[in-house]
């Protein structure tokens, strides 16, 4: 298969234009979705959307129950899909809890998310990569500024960018507990990044991520395009991503909690084929080769 979005190859970084279409429906088939009209332009040209109190206080409550049950459970569990932050022993992420949890199972099929992302990309999806992020006040690391798709691309083989990520936001998202930061438009150009990928760079990325983020320059150029904003909002919000927007968030020395569930929602269509570095796919806790039943819609 031809790389369309090279990276990690080169001595220099590079910027390319995104060669995938934004939004796939097309017509009737996009008018059938939940989005109106004006929510799909503004995820088409921002490269996000954040729909604010989506789920109902009943529900957040249930999923906080499930989020802090499972904090908990894996408090001294060494498990490779519990990732730890790197100068301490505190829950950093914990990978592929739907497939073991009932709430977060049955969420994953929720058609309310369900037929918003295929409204989007245009076709049946599955879940690619689901986990649970949190960042407990005072103790919060950053998440360097990325584009999932490099990663996906580089480490796990997916082809192109028709994948959308969805954040649920189970705590307030204020301005300074270490919100998500993203960049308008910046999904509509690929940053070639520098450096080798060494053999299961997974174990230290998910804790650090060093390679397969932008250079200075380049992030600086996306910014003077595009700005940045705050995915600022209550308990409840979903924000919506597409795969290649330039993303990340700062440490949280507040002592108010940011937590949220995240799921990577792909294409059917867009299948992992071998990554595009050459060595062995990452584990399938962290990209699911072998989808089971897609999450059907419609």
């Amino acid at each position: 298969m031809v790389d369309l979005y090279p990276s990690r190859i080169d001595n220099e970084p590079k910027i390319f234009d995104r060669k995938d279409p934004v939004v796939y429906s097309e017509g009737t088939d996009l008018a059938k979705g939940p989005l109106n009209r004006e929510q799909v332009a503004s995820y088409e040209k921002n490269g996000f959307l954040l729909l604010k109190n989506f789920f109902s206080t009943d529900e957040v409550t249930k999923m906080t129950g499930e989020l802090n049950r499972l904090w908990d459970e894996n408090r001294t569990v060494d498990s490779p899909e519990v990732i730890r932050e790197p100068e301490s022993d505190e829950i950093r992420s914990i990978f592929d809890a739907h497939r073991k949890n009932e709430e977060f199972n049955r969420l994953a099929r929720d058609p309310r998310l369900t037929d918003t992302i295929s409204q989007l990309l245009g076709s049946n999806v599955y879940v690619n990569q689901f986990r649970i992020n949190f960042k407990p006040g005072f103790k919060g690391k950053e998440f360097y500024w990325h584009s999932d798709f490099e990663t996906w691309h580089v480490e796990d083989g997916m082809p192109r960018m028709r994948a959308i990520s969805c954040s649920i936001l189970l705590t307030d998202n204020h301005s300074y507990n270490g919100p998500l930061m993203l960049i308008p438009g910046s999904h509509n150009y690929f940053v070639s990044c520098v450096g080798e990928t060494p053999e299961d760079n997974y174990k230290s990325s998910l804790k650090k991520q060093e390679l397969g983020v932008p250079d200075n320059e380049s992030l600086t150029w996306l910014v003077e395009q595009g700005g940045i904003s705050t995915a600022t909002g209550p308990a409840g919000s979903l924000l919506l991503f597409e795969c290649n927007t330039m993303h990340g968030s700062n440490g949280n020395i507040t002592p108010l909690p940011r937590s949220n569930v995240f799921f990577v929602y792909n294409s059917v269509e867009n299948a992992l084929v071998e990554p595009f570095s050459g060595l062995k796919p990452r584990p399938d806790f962290i990209a699911n080769r072998n989808p089971e039943t897609p999450v059907l819609t419609g």
